[in-house]
């Protein structure tokens, strides 16, 4: 932890250089990366057993727990730090070793955090990264016996063949996959606070985060006051390079992923979705987009169904609160869902009523370490962070 924290800047320029998401951003994922080792090196000292009481006098029933084995981490290149520490640190914490195979966009973030581990004295071969041809890799992680456990943040796609490969050896499995968050704005809600908190969940690393706000829903009575102040503010954006001090949006990873967001865009105003602010390459090039607010999306758009994973906002009109949730959960996915509202008693509501691993009142961004991130449906299997981040990397052993 000390020595991620003292390479901060070092990391940070990596990742930025790497990856492309804006410097202040990069800074921000060290400090969250790091989170996650100080953690749960503090969580290993808590890994409990249990004595039941026994049926019989002269028995004793204890329970351990153990670690599970070998993990083979497969992670993504949206967060090519904090997704590597959020698996690590249990893992080395629970006592198992731990082959990192990290994405082929974003190696050296890996190696560079791997380096530091072998600094802080984690020993040779209990942290390991492997780089190349990521489906080879994955199919020997799959195949052998000794991996006793995979977990992988990424694609959907990606995460049931992984589910499917470990089928054969029968291995523990924790997935966090593609999310299609709703936010919801109702009627009362404060538009400052669900104008910051919206962008904040949509435009962070340019749309390319799993818990990204896919799907705005806005109350009819407050949708065009909120229409026009966050189309304002996604106006004060700045797309640029990520060394700059002022900007807040970097380009997208690359030109397959500008190719998706203009095929979303395009099957949005073909069904009849209006282009309230950008809607195109930006001006820069390469593979910057202009951030972007789509109006009067509806459910049979692509933008409704899929992940963009760009910086698209679709507005999505609703009348009343039955249906903002009926809209919310009509979706194979479950990570994360915000919603902005004053009504104490509609926020439980609709918070218990959201199928999502992870709910979000009146706040946009809400991933911390000490809180579990997962989710259900299709998003995935497992909890990561937290004191439930523990369970996926033990056994119980009566």
């Amino acid at each position: 932890h000390d020595l991620l924290m003292s390479h901060k800047e070092e990391l940070a320029l990596l990742m930025t250089l790497e990856q492309g998401k804006p410097m202040k951003e990069a800074l921000g994922e060290v400090n969250y990366g790091a989170s996650f080792i100080e953690f749960f090196a503090e969580e290993a000292k808590r890994v409990y057993g249990d004595i039941i009481p026994p049926t019989l006098a002269d028995r004793r029933l204890l329970v351990l727990k153990q670690p599970i084995g070998v993990v083979g981490a497969i992670t993504p290149w949206n967060f090519p730090l904090a997704m590597i520490t959020r698996k690590v640190g249990p893992a080395l914490a629970c006592g198992c070793t731990v082959v990192v195979k990290p994405s082929e966009f974003t190696p050296l973030t890996a190696l560079a955090a791997a380096d530091l581990a072998l600094q802080a004295g984690i020993p040779a071969g209990a942290l390991n990264v492997v780089m190349g041809n990521a489906p080879e890799i994955g199919d020997e992680l799959m195949q052998s016996t000794q991996v006793r456990k995979i977990t992988f943040t990424g694609s959907t796609a990606v995460g049931k063949k992984l589910m499917a490969g470990s089928a054969n050896t029968v291995k523990k499995v924790s997935l966090e996959l593609g999310g299609n968050a709703p936010c919801i704005v109702f009627d009362d809600a404060d538009i400052d606070v669900a104008v910051k908190g919206s962008l904040a969940a949509k435009f962070r690393n340019s749309g390319q985060t799993c818990v990204c706000a896919n799907r705005i829903l806005v109350q009819e009575g407050i949708y065009e006051k909120f229409a026009s102040a966050f189309v304002k503010a996604v106006q004060s954006l700045q797309v640029g390079n990520g060394l700059e001090e002022s900007t807040s949006q970097g380009p997208l990873i690359n030109e397959a992923a500008v190719q998706k967001v203009e095929k979303f865009v395009g099957d949005a105003t073909s069904k009849g979705a209006n282009i309230m602010l950008g809607g195109k390459r930006h001006s820069l090039g390469m593979s910057f987009y202009e951030p972007t607010v789509v109006g009067n999306v509806s459910n049979d758009m692509l933008l409704f169904s899929e992940e963009v994973f760009g910086p698209v906002a679709p507005l999505i009109p609703f009348k009343t609160e039955e249906e903002a949730i009926h809209l919310a959960n009509d979706t194979n996915a479950g990570l994360a869902a915000y919603m902005f509202t004053k009504n104490i008693a509609r926020s439980w509501r609709v918070s218990e009523a959201l199928e999502y691993g992870l709910v979000g009142v009146n706040e946009g961004l809400i991933s911390t370490e000490v809180a579990p991130f997962g989710g259900v449906k299709q998003s995935g299997l497992g909890r990561e962070g937290s004191k439930y981040g523990m369970d996926d990397y033990l056994e119980i052993k009566y």
